[in-house]
């Protein structure tokens, strides 16, 4: 087989490479100097990742007792005050009805002692006064015409000492009857009267015990915010401080991750963080309110330079409350420190 000779201006010879690779050099050494740079300069920071945790409001009653209503369900959004769940409260409505009985009785009395007596009964010792005060006058009345009768000789010094006697009967009777209505319409005692105030508050004390013991058996939330999960259904049996309930309010979502110990001097409470997590259509800003003040991962070894960076600190931060509804506990996030200064 015969070989077709080359074409001399295809070929390159040794000169033309040697004159391309000279005309190369100074690209290549631009090239081998800004890599150089690059290297030199800082690292681009990468995120931290870190995760959403929850601070849920567990919603108990104080009083075991037989779940007889439950208002909510997981997933539900409920405000301040809204009713979540109520427990039997038939023992406790029977005691507070005792309960404002016995102050009734207590008032009562108390208004009594205030008052005296009634003016029926003031009216019959007044009577009684009268009557008295007709016997007195009979009995002196008597008593002159007794003296007369014993000056002319007639009647004994006996006779005359026995109707002075009846006098002296009859006007005691007279005192003790002014003293006794002049008592009916007096009221009470100032001692009888204090104790009965101080019956009628220990009896209103107990009917705020009775109140609160009642208002203890349904359980409104006591903070806005989500549902997160119910622990029993109606008709079981809920033991006394055990929750019903639990929601998750947005002051209640937070963050955590971890910060290496290399970055930990430029971070206080109060600065803000950007996070990114998956699916959230802008990075959420937020506030660190909380820095650790040891280690969570600490090695075996003493705190040398190379092991300096093993060691990280958690920190937690609070995302704004408008975007606190779309993290949920558990979810995880990256977080941007603020830039060194």
């Amino acid at each position: 087989m015969r070989r077709e000779p080359s074409n001399p201006s295809t070929v390159p010879t040794s000169r033309t490479i040697v004159e391309t690779l000279r005309a190369a050099l100074p690209f290549a050494a631009a090239l081998a100097a800004a890599l150089l740079l690059a290297a030199c300069g800082p690292e681009a920071e990468r995120p931290l990742q870190g995760y959403v945790e929850g601070e849920y409001v567990r919603i108990a009653a104080p009083f075991g007792g037989t779940l007889q209503q439950l208002t909510v369900r997981r997933g539900d959004d409920v405000a301040v005050g809204a009713p979540v769940f109520a427990l039997e409260r038939d023992n406790e409505v029977a005691a507070r009805r005792q309960a404002e009985q016995q102050l009734q009785s207590a008032q009562a009395r108390l208004e009594n002692l205030k008052t005296g007596r009634r003016p029926t009964e003031v009216a019959t010792v007044a009577e009684q006064l009268r009557q008295a005060l007709a016997a007195r006058e009979l009995a002196a009345a008597n008593l002159k015409r007794v003296q007369q009768l014993h000056a002319s000789g007639f009647l004994s010094s006996a006779a005359l000492d026995d109707a002075r006697t009846q006098l002296q009967r009859d006007e005691a009777q007279v005192a003790s009857l002014q003293a006794s209505v002049a008592t009916a319409r007096l009221p009470a005692r100032a001692d009888e009267i204090r104790a009965a105030e101080a019956d009628a508050r220990a009896a209103r004390e107990v009917l705020a015990q009775a109140d609160w013991r009642l208002a203890q058996r349904a359980i409104p939330a006591p903070a806005a915010g989500r549902v997160h999960d119910t622990y029993y259904a109606v008709g079981d049996w809920v033991p006394a401080g055990s929750p019903v309930a639990s929601v998750l309010p947005p002051a209640g979502v937070k963050l955590r991750f971890f910060v290496p110990e290399t970055s930990l001097g430029r971070l206080q409470r109060g600065q803000k963080v950007g996070v990114v997590c998956d699916g959230c259509p802008a990075p959420v800003a937020a506030t660190i309110d909380f820095i650790a003040d040891r280690a969570e991962f600490t090695p075996p070894v003493l705190y040398s330079r190379d092991n300096r960076a093993k060691l990280v600190y958690r920190v937690e931060a609070r995302p704004e409350p408008a975007a606190a509804a779309r993290l949920h506990p558990g979810q995880p996030v990256d977080v941007t420190l603020p830039a060194a200064r």
